[in-house]
């Protein structure tokens, strides 16, 4: 077998891999007299099959078999002498192509992109600025207002009253697509609350200023996207009569409310509330700390960049930014989204951040435990209620999801190491300073 270097250029590597007919043809015996005791053929006891009947049987399976594994333990062996970590998969093509034929030597051409080296970074003269914000009682007070809120009541409003936005509505209705009735489409005593947006675009607004006892047409059409079928993007009447307008009423900030909502009496549900709120500034307080600790990581150091992680990156960042502004499409089959030259420098960013947190917590042993991996899955699969044991052996198959449960976590703690050896000053801020600062990081 002979390795032969084609291209050494910046992080660019190509090489061929050149492997004779008669070391392939030697692997390709030793693969069959290792199957040769377990095989059982007609006319002959297990085991005592001829080498030339297991060559005409077996041979063209076993030679590509043969192939695949004399090519990676080739690479393996490259990868290990020559200290390259390629940035991504290695691209593999036989030379020849379709015209190699058995008995011939096999030639591969091997081309990747190395990870670059990593040059050590100054870590000692970071100073960082940590905030902290208390959960004082107008913020306590705020929360409990929005529960009460939240959990209000309607009362019927004085007859002959109109309804507005925010008001309940019990309703009577009946819906027909070109005359025809269809399945789903009535119901009778429904409490709509007007402005919820629960039901079909345009349907709230028009029962806006209604009364009890009104007969209302309302039409509509229905969403391009509609969940079914045969309804989507098809013009609908629905037939309302109005039986009741129901005017919001908060519900009462007391005992009962906070037994609503789980607690024992009211002064235990301000203790949660006030212990969740600062766990969120808590949360919002690190996502600062983090940021200004990136952002001097990111001018201490430069380094070549694999152009496919940056590609990659910024495709990614393209595709997840579209989506963000069409909520709606929730499908991978719109156009191409063409990276901008915003997409790329932030590509560029995150791609030399993330190689350098990566070399740090490499150099510092940095590892996620099971115990944390084990935490990381129970918390995703609590979106899954009834389904956490397929989502758990989802996880262990697939060792793609696994790797993105685990950098989150693998990146914290690196963080965490740079942040121990900082210089960090503490300081008291307002709610509304924490908002406005968060606030300013999403516009950058």
């Amino acid at each position: 077998m002979q390795v032969t270097e084609t291209l050494n250029q910046g992080l660019k590597r190509g090489y061929t891999i050149t492997v004779t007919a008669a070391e392939l043809d030697a692997k390709v015996t030793q693969k069959l007299t290792e199957a040769a005791p377990e095989v059982e053929m007609k006319g002959f006891r297990k085991g005592k099959v001829p080498m030339a009947l297991l060559r005409k049987q077996f041979g063209s399976k076993i030679l590509g078999e043969a192939m695949q594994e004399t090519i990676d333990g080739a690479m393996q062996d490259h990868l290990s002498s020559s200290g390259d970590r390629p940035a991504m998969q290695p691209k593999v093509e036989m030379v020849d192509g379709e015209a190699w034929k058995e008995g011939q030597d096999f030639v591969v051409a091997v081309s990747y992109e190395t990870l670059p080296a990593i040059p050590a970074v100054e870590l000692s003269g970071i100073s960082l600025e940590r905030v902290s914000v208390k959960a004082d009682d107008a913020a306590v007070t705020e929360a409990l207002e929005n529960l009460a809120k939240n959990a209000q009541n309607f009362e019927d409003r004085k007859k002959g009253s109109k309804a507005k936005d925010g008001d309940q509505v019990a309703i009577d209705f009946k819906g027909t697509v070109d005359g025809e009735a269809f399945e789903g489409g009535a119901a009778e005593d429904y409490p709509l609350v007007l402005g919820s947006n629960s039901f079909i675009p345009g349907f709230e607004a028009q029962l806006v200023g209604a009364k009890a006892g009104d007969e209302v047409s309302v039409n509509v059409t229905f969403p391009e996207t509609y969940g079914a079928a045969h309804l989507a993007g098809k013009n609908a009447v629905f037939a309302c009569t109005v039986k009741a307008v129901r005017a919001p009423k908060p519900a009462e900030i007391d005992d009962a409310l906070a037994k609503r909502y789980g607690a024992e009496d009211l002064a235990a549900l301000k203790l949660q509330i006030a212990a969740r709120l600062e766990a969120e500034y808590k949360g919002a307080a690190r996502a600062l700390l983090k940021r200004a600790l990136l952002d001097q990581l990111d001018v201490r150091v430069k380094f070549d960049l694999p152009q496919s992680l940056l590609d990659a990156e910024a495709a990614q960042i393209a595709h997840s930014l579209w989506h963000e502004e069409h909520p709606d499409d929730h499908g991978h089959h719109h156009e191409a989204i063409e990276p901008t030259d915003e997409h790329k420098k932030l590509a560029e960013r995150r791609v030399r951040l993330g190689l350098l947190l990566a070399e740090l917590g490499r150099n510092e042993k940095i590892e996620v435990t099971d115990a944390e991996m084990t935490q990381a899955v129970l918390a995703q699969a609590r979106e899954y209620p009834g389904q956490e044991r397929a989502f758990f052996e989802y996880v262990q198959k697939n060792p793609q999801m696994q790797q993105q449960l685990r950098a989150p976590i693998f990146e914290d703690k690196v963080i965490d190491f740079i942040v121990a050896g900082a210089k960090v000053s503490e300081k008291e801020i307002s709610k509304d300073d924490l908002q406005k600062a968060i606030e300013a990081l999403d516009e950058i």
